[in-house]
């Protein structure tokens, strides 16, 4: 439970502003049909996020414990520097016009999160606590909670809330994680 409560609380707060949240907006204003596009979310976010789960278990599998402690500890420490940089909206995909909301969506979604923050979060948080399952699930949790709400809502969520504050919340928590991986002072939020 705590591989999946940790996975979606920082990647939902990770995600809010992120350019996925603009891309759903997008999505939404162009196709207007809100529940394929929440869909294809769900479905290009447990492809991705599987995927990068999987990657961060064999990873572990393959390192000792100190090792994986400091790797973990840059990584969170490097996912707080990268949340404070915002992202450009141009830096997303151009949906094709001739493709459905549903296939669109998923394979927009999907392109957009390679190498994204959230997928190499979803690498370390899998590393540490090595559940696949519970971290695939809190992560793509996470990203449903940020991103629903732009569908549904579309710019109204972006005025009611500071991006910039939003940004170093999600910074903070990224950042006292890896403080805790490199310390050994966890205090069980992050498996160990």
């Amino acid at each position: 439970m705590e591989a999946f409560l940790v996975s979606t609380g920082l990647v939902a707060v990770a995600e809010i502003g992120d350019k996925t949240q603009l891309l759903a907006m997008i999505l939404a204003t162009r196709y207007r049909r809100p529940v394929p596009i929440i869909l294809g979310i769900l479905v290009a976010t447990l492809a991705n996020h599987a995927l990068a789960a999987w990657a961060g278990a064999a990873v572990a599998a393959w390192l000792g414990p100190d090792a994986m402690r400091w790797i973990l500890g840059v990584m969170f420490l490097a996912m707080a520097v990268w949340c404070l940089i915002p992202d450009k909206a141009d830096e997303g995909p151009k949906v094709a016009g001739a493709a459905g909301a549903f296939i669109a969506t998923a394979i927009a979604f999907f392109l957009v999160e390679i190498g994204d923050k959230t997928q190499i979060a979803t690498v370390a948080l899998s590393a540490r606590f090595n559940d696949l399952f519970a971290v695939t699930a809190g992560t793509t949790f996470g990203m449903m909670i940020a991103n629903v709400p732009a569908v549904l809502f579309g710019d109204v969520l972006s005025r009611k809330v500071s991006l910039t504050l939003v940004r170093s919340l999600a910074a903070a928590a990224f950042a006292v994680l890896g403080l805790l991986a490199l310390l050994k002072l966890d205090m069980g939020l992050l498996g160990g």
